[in-house]
């Protein structure tokens, strides 16, 4: 079973509700990546709350029941929750699928002998580590998915044939014309929408959860010395690196980047919004610390233009039609197999 995402350790901004998002289309990104779903009007075949020991057959290859779970677990870890109930047959048929369809291409690339050189393996596997504070913190992560860097090493090999697969057989498909961009930008314009955002640095001096009032004065006083020196003229970016303790934002100079109304905890997200550019906050007490807060840049909402977001639209677009070609491929394989769904 290939490698999942979720190995990735993601560092969150100490004082952010989600991580931003990185273009207007990203969410549209994330539906072509989530499970097949049913029609909205063709209910899910019920599944039985006991599962048996195999789900599935593909080829005479079995689908156990541990992997089913492993894989709605990596789900639900990428969903920050567990499965709605009402939800849960339409989801288990889409994570089934997507196991079905992975297995298929699995056997595919076996049977068309791929090879990947040995050089391409450990850099991936180079690569998926740096993902980790530490290798300390990588070895954990293996350690609770019960996996050993062998495993590690096999999944990352059957994933990358299969991508070569799939390079060599969709490669030519997938192009995507400027007029093909054009139509979509404005066939889909609230695709393109772009809320009020604000630019902003900030130092955080945490407190302990929990902290008695005595230990929450004592650090608002050193806070307030931080303040202090930045009213006086200190530059606001060295004071974070020395003093801010979120190491998300202390080695950029406590630069948060662009952010929408909303995405902070309340107290920050009202100061940075009422902030005008080029003026900085009193202390801002959240449920993290104290914050000194500085607004950099503020865009109100606009339509974002076609020639701004031509390059990750046309990475959008290359995405669609590389899943649709995937998909087409997949049933292609199906077609040609005998699968057998055994819930």
């Amino acid at each position: 079973m290939r490698v999942l995402p979720l190995l990735a350790a993601l560092a969150l901004t100490a004082c952010s509700r989600s991580t931003p998002a990185a273009a207007n289309t990203e969410s549209a990104t994330a539906a072509a990546s989530a499970p097949s779903q049913a029609a909205p009007d063709a209910p899910a075949k019920p599944v039985p709350a006991a599962l048996p020991d195999v789900v599935a057959r593909v080829n005479g290859e079995t689908i156990d029941k541990a992997d089913f779970e492993r894989a709605v677990m990596e789900l639900e870890g990428r969903a920050g929750g567990p499965v709605p109930p009402d939800q849960r047959d339409r989801i288990y048929r889409g994570v089934l699928d997507q196991l079905i369809g992975y297995k298929l291409l699995s056997q595919e690339s076996k049977a068309r002998k791929i090879a990947v050189a040995d050089a391409d393996i450990t850099a991936r596997i180079a690569e998926i580590q740096k993902q980790f504070p530490s290798e300390e913190a990588f070895k954990q992560t293996l350690e609770q998915r019960n996996m050993t860097l062998a495993a590690l090493r096999a999944d990352t090999i059957e994933g990358m044939q299969i991508d070569k697969m799939l390079e060599t057989e969709i490669a030519g498909k997938i192009t995507v014309t400027p007029q093909q961009m054009t139509d979509f930008y404005q066939k889909n314009p609230t695709q393109f929408q772009q809320a009020e955002r604000v630019r902003a640095s900030h130092i955080l001096i945490r407190f302990p959860e929990n902290a008695d009032a005595a230990a929450k004065e004592s650090i608002r006083l050193k806070a307030a010395e931080v303040l202090r020196q930045a009213k006086a003229g200190k530059d606001f970016a060295d004071l974070a690196k020395r003093y801010s303790q979120d190491p998300g934002s202390a080695v950029n100079g406590g630069d948060l980047g662009f952010f929408n109304r909303g995405q902070m905890v309340g107290p920050f997200d009202e100061v940075a919004f009422t902030l005008p550019p080029g003026q900085m906050s009193e202390l801002v007490e959240t449920t993290f610390g104290y914050h000194v807060i500085r607004v950099a840049e503020k865009q109100p909402s606009r339509t974002i233009p076609l020639d701004e977001i031509r390059p990750q639209l046309q990475q959008f677009l290359e995405g669609q039609n590389r899943e649709q070609q995937t998909q087409t491929f997949i049933e292609s394989l199906k077609a040609k197999g005998k699968v057998e769904i055994l819930i």
